[in-house]
This record gives C-alpha cells, structure tokens and sequence, in this order.
C-alpha cells in the first residue's frame, strides 16, 4: 500500500517531481524519459507508467527552460522512445502468438487488458494504433496485439508512426504553449489530474459498456 501511495504521489505530482529530476540530472533527464516512455510502449508489464501528463509535463518544463531542456530536442527524444517502444512490443507479440491469451491474470500480467485491446482492435483494425495512443493500458497492449493478429510489418510501422507523430507532438507542444501561462503553472498538479481523467474516459465508458452486455 506505500508503494502505491508513493507511486500515486508521483503520478498526481509530476510536475513537482519531474522539475526535481531535471535539476538534479540536467540533459540526462532526456534518457530517463526515453526509457520510461520505451518502457510504457514497449513491454506489456509496464501499463500504468504514466504517459500523456509526462509528455505534457515535460514540454511545459521545456517552455521554461528549464534545466536547459529544449522542446525539438525533447519531441526528437521521445518520439524515436514511442516508434521503438511500440516496435519491439510488436515483435514481442508476434512472437509469442494467440497463446498468450491463455495466460493467467498476474501482478505482471492483465490478461483482461488484453482481451479488450483485442476486440478493439477488432474493430478498428490498424487505427488502434493511432487511436490507443492517447488511452492508457491500451496504449501498452495495442502493438503487442497487433503482433499476435499478425498484422504485417509494413502495415505496422506506417500507424506507428502516425500515432506516435500525434501523440508526442501534440502533447509536448500542448505543454510548451501552456506552460508560460500563469494559470497553467499555478494549477499544473489540477491539469496532471484532468489529463489522466480524460484519457480514462473512453476507457470507463468501454468498461460500462461491456459490464451492461
């Protein structure tokens, strides 16, 4: 239970957190977020890393420059994390197969996840790729599901890198241009907040949805 308080902290406070971080490791902070967002993408472990308020957060840290951060170089970074992430999830799941789907659920594992990127990819085929991008654990699963349906590499890449094109710029930048903002910078835990809650909709309603079939 800490654990998860402490982990909550971070997720809810990362503005607080990530400015921390970039003080105390300067230009490095470019290869922490390359690994936390490859990781998030690329490894179906790792769902609940936060993803949209760290793009957002760190393009607002980036309009102040701060630690010396610049938003090309910032955008550049994890856009090469978010194409390579969704890749190697990919071959990962074109790897093990439809025999994954009988796992159990585990602390390392949620199959139930799985099973629900699965049928919307179903329905939406190579534009869950795009459209999971900015939904959370979905965003984890949906090359890893396209790699069991086989989905060809060709295919692939082209909505990998629509997607990643999308989500990265648009959220890096969202940040840059807000963060100046007097408001944004004094409410930006609220914002973090409101981004997570958004993202969480669609999947809320997903579940509703499913629960009442």
């Amino acid at each position: 239970m800490e654990l998860l308080a402490q982990f909550m902290d971070i997720v809810l406070h990362l503005d607080k957190h990530l400015a921390l971080l970039v003080q105390q490791y300067g230009l490095w902070i470019y290869g922490i977020l390359f690994f936390i967002v490859f990781a998030e993408t690329g490894f179906v472990v790792f769902p609940f890393l936060p993803g949209d308020s760290l793009l957002f957060v760190a393009g607002a840290l980036a309009a102040i420059g701060q630690g010396g951060m610049d938003v090309t170089t910032l955008i550049v970074v994890l856009l090469v994390a978010a194409v390579l992430g969704n890749t190697v999830n990919y071959h990962i799941g074109r790897y093990l197969g439809p025999k994954v789907f009988h796992w159990e659920n585990s602390r390392f594992f949620n199959r139930a996840a799985l099973e629900k990127t699965h049928a919307f990819y179903e329905k939406h085929g190579g534009k869950t790729l795009v459209i999971s991008r900015f939904l959370p654990i979905f965003r984890t699963f949906a090359p890893f599901v396209a790699g069991i349906g086989a989905m060809s590499y060709a295919k692939f890449t082209i909505f990998n890198l629509i997607g990643a094109a999308a989500w990265v710029v648009s959220l890096c930048l969202g940040g840059y241009w807000l963060g100046n903002l007097p408001w944004v910078k004094q409410n930006l835990s609220l914002l973090i907040v409101g981004i997570i809650v958004v993202s969480l909709v669609p999947v809320a309603i997903g579940w509703l949805k499913h629960r009442t079939a």
